[in-house]
Parts: C-alpha cells; structure tokens; sequence
C-alpha cells in the first residue's frame, strides 16, 4: 500500500504550489521587501527569504534521502543570488524535481519506517518526512503573513 506515500507527495506537492502562487503575486521590488526594522526587534526577512527557506528545508531532506549528502542549500539560496522572482521560480522548480526524483525510491509505505543517517542519527523516514513538512508550512506561512502586511491581494489558499 502507498496510502501514507500519496498523502506525503500532495502535502509537499502543495507547498510547491502554493509557494509559486504567492510569487506570482509579488513584484522583484517586493520580492526581498522587509518591514521597517526597530531596534531590540528580532531581525526582520522578507517574503523572497522564506519562501527560500521552506524551500531549502524540502531541498535539504530530499537531497539527504537520495544522495544521503544534507548540505544546508543556505549559499545557493541567498538573495543576492536569487534577486528576482524569475530566479526563484527556477529554484523551486529543481527542489520540486528534486522531491519527485526523492519520492519514487518510496514503493511501499514500509519504506517509511526504514531508518537512515539524517544527517548524524539514524532516523525513521516518516519522522524526517513530517519534520520538513511542518517546517517548510512554517517557513512558508511567515511569507503569507508578512504579504499580508504589504498588501490586500488575496493569498494562496493553505
């Protein structure tokens, strides 16, 4: 069976989704847009920071279970390399090519219970699977709420 498969594949399917919906919505000039920043304040990113860091994470874990290497894609997914929302577009379309090469080495949901080194203890894949879900939704998230401060356009349905 690949109940839990399929449910994995269109949760991280979505966030895809949805992660280009709101790029769409946003201009180059807003792309990297923060708020205005105040002193004893937590450091503010933009939209463009973490939509590439919950991209990042499904990266991350999906270059871990397939080529068991879990470099942080932190350089490659800078602003000053990733300046417009054309080249992060291109970005989330290799981490979504690159979750759907990860997802066809699952056959069966046993395969989730199967432990690997991610990247120092050896961890279920399920555990893995639910923990860069709930951080790239979160990641993801904090990008919808801080749009929502720049304007009423309506965002992407979560």
């Amino acid at each position: 069976m690949t109940i839990l498969i399929q449910s994995f594949d269109r949760r991280f399917a979505a966030i895809h989704s949805r992660s280009q919906e709101l790029l769409e919505l946003l201009t180059d000039d807003d792309l990297f847009r923060t708020p205005r920043e105040l002193p004893r304040t937590m450091t503010m990113f933009s939209c463009g920071e973490f939509i590439l860091r919950s991209a990042a994470a499904v990266e991350q874990t999906f270059g871990g279970i397939t080529t068991r290497l879990w470099d942080d894609p932190f350089e490659w997914t800078l602003p000053e390399k990733l300046s417009s929302t054309e080249l992060v577009t291109d970005y989330l379309r290799e981490v979504e090519a690159t979750r759907t090469r990860g997802m066809k080495f699952f056959t069966s949901d046993a395969d989730l219970t199967k432990e690997l080194p991610a990247p120092e203890t050896l961890r279920p894949i399920v555990d893995l699977l639910i923990e860069t879900i709930a951080k790239a939704e979160h990641f993801q998230g904090r990008a919808f709420a801080l749009f929502q401060l720049f304007s009423d356009e309506k965002l992407p349905r979560l």
